[in-house]
């Protein structure tokens, strides 16, 4: 069988019909055409060039797709431009600093973790019901129009998870009705800026790859200390003269809120403040209560200028700090709490055996008190001016 070729006025096809593939030429604009094919004649640019291109901003990271409408009569057509946004401002900001400060951002690593240590272990305890509510604050933190919001009564460790990291994020948290009614009301204010940019998940896996490696465990008594369930409120640098009623006073509220908790207010001889609690509660209960009420009590003593700081710690029966949040925050602990702990890591030394001596004699002697010199009493002349005479007749 032959195969015979027809000439068409376009191109050479085996059949005789007219090609119609892409022609696929480069235009003068650069893109391929995309009409049908139309060999042997050249490429008709008349019509405006539809093959798709981007226009960028200035720093190149904004990008928009268009069409390049590119002509014989108008080869460079005139396009609205993309200007920076705020994003496109600070990553510049950031490189001009990351330059001053002779930063390479190939190899610099943003390890900072914003979220206290508080908000890190409540979230590491409950991690579905913590993601949840980051979320609600997350929402919360972008609608410039809510100022206000109130979650639904919860449990005295979840309220806890919401006020640390309602300060965490800049809002002002406060509790409201008692128990079993007691829930959490937000408030954005002028403190509150923006939302950390990374979640809480982020951060932990971040503090996992900063952890140092397992120790062996310790025998010591600050070891054994240490894992000593909080059971009060350590109050530091307190006011001048503050006494136990002005403060049982001024915290009455935060107290009316735990009603199955009694509170007894002591002060120590490195005049801070202990606020123990007591009840028919486990320990484990009872340092959740404190961990809730801890930024409450502290936001009251603070805007009442009772105090400097309020702490988690535990105390004896002695009022001794044997444990306090404080340590664990690396502030270090002086006055009577740091000589009680080094008291308690120190060993007892054993006692040695009694030395019998003989009886010594008393060196005290007694002081006897002499007696006062009665006084001898002048008479009392009874006609002065009579007593005046005679005196300068003498």
């Amino acid at each position: 069988m032959s195969l015979r070729l027809y000439k068409t006025s376009a191109v050479w096809t085996p059949s005789g019909s007219r090609c119609k593939q892409l022609c696929g030429k480069t235009r003068s604009c650069g893109h391929l055409d995309a009409e049908q094919c139309h060999a042997p004649y050249p490429c008709k640019e008349d019509k405006p060039c539809q093959a798709k291109s981007f226009i960028t901003c200035d720093c190149q990271r904004r990008k928009q797709e268009v069409k390049c409408m590119a002509s014989k009569a108008n080869p460079s057509p005139q396009r609205e431009t993309l200007k920076c946004d705020e994003e496109c401002l600070r990553l510049q900001r950031n490189a001009r600093l990351a330059d001053a400060l002779n930063i390479d951002p190939q190899t610099h690593t943003d390890d900072h973790v914003p979220y206290s240590d508080t908000t890190l272990k409540l979230y590491r305890d409950n991690i579905q019901f913590s993601q949840t509510y980051e979320r609600e604050y997350r929402v919360f933190a972008s609608d410039p129009t809510q100022k206000f919001l109130r979650f639904k009564p919860m449990k005295a460790q979840q309220r806890a998870f919401l006020h640390s990291l309602a300060d965490d994020f800049g809002f002002d948290s406060e509790s409201a009705d008692p128990e079993p009614h007691r829930h959490v009301c937000l408030f954005k204010t002028p403190r509150f800026v923006a939302a950390p940019m990374k979640t809480v998940g982020q951060c932990l896996k971040i503090r996992a790859q900063q952890a140092p490696p397992a120790q062996p465990p310790a025998t010591d008594a600050s070891d054994a200390a240490a894992t000593l369930p909080y059971n009060a409120l350590l109050l530091s640098a307190p006011r001048f003269g503050l006494t136990v009623e002005e403060l049982d006073s001024a915290l009455q509220k935060e107290y009316a809120a735990y009603p199955s908790v009694k509170f007894h207010t002591s002060f120590l001889p490195s005049e801070e403040v202990v606020v123990k609690g007591s009840g028919a509660w486990t320990p484990q209960i009872l340092e959740s209560s404190l961990t809730a009420l801890k930024p409450t009590l502290s936001r009251t003593v603070k805007r009442a200028g009772i105090c400097e700081g309020v702490f988690l710690c535990h105390v004896d029966d002695s009022l001794n700090v044997l444990r306090s949040e404080r340590d664990a925050q690396g502030q270090g602990e002086g006055g009577w709490s740091a000589v009680v702990g080094r008291s308690a890591a120190r060993p007892k030394q054993a006692a040695a055996p009694a030395v019998q001596s003989t009886p010594l004699r008393s060196n005290f002697v007694a002081l006897r008190k002499e007696p006062k010199k009665k006084i001898e009493q002048q008479p009392v002349e009874e006609d002065w001016e009579e007593a005046a005479d005679k005196l300068d007749e003498e």
